[in-house]
């Protein structure tokens, strides 16, 4: 079961948003570490490192679900890539409202994560 799960249309595509992020966080960093001129730092540069982080464990949740032996377990992991999904999704829409140059990068971001969610959905189903 192991070695057909890495080759699975939604595991190539957490893959594809974890290095999406990486790198869009990475632009906004630089972007964001600008203190204000009252000296406050920017609250939306926190937003950057978690889209890093909850995409990170993506491909891992899906590896968990494929793995298990029981229904329960497996829709467990699925509940908790979902949440990890619509928690991305949120921290995209609040990194789009920054005022930041790279900005419309995270709408590319975004529309991946939609995708993500089709397959996600049929996948889901497959459980």
């Amino acid at each position: 079961m192991y070695s057909t799960v890495p080759s699975s249309p939604i595991y190539q595509k957490a893959l594809e948003i974890f290095s999406l992020s990486r790198r869009i966080s990475d632009y906004l960093v630089d972007d964001l570490a600008e203190l204000s001129p009252s000296g406050n730092e920017n609250p939306h540069i926190y937003f950057t490192g978690d889209i890093v982080q909850q995409s990170v464990c993506l491909a891992p949740e899906i590896l968990k679900a494929e793995q298990q032996l029981e229904r329960d377990k497996k829709h467990q992991h699925a509940d908790s890539l979902n949440r990890l999904t619509n928690k991305l999704y949120t921290n995209c829409q609040r990194l789009e409202r920054s005022n930041s140059n790279g900005a419309e990068f995270v709408s590319i971001l975004r529309k991946e994560l939609r995708k993500f969610k089709k397959l996600q959905r049929n996948w889901m189903l497959t459980l």
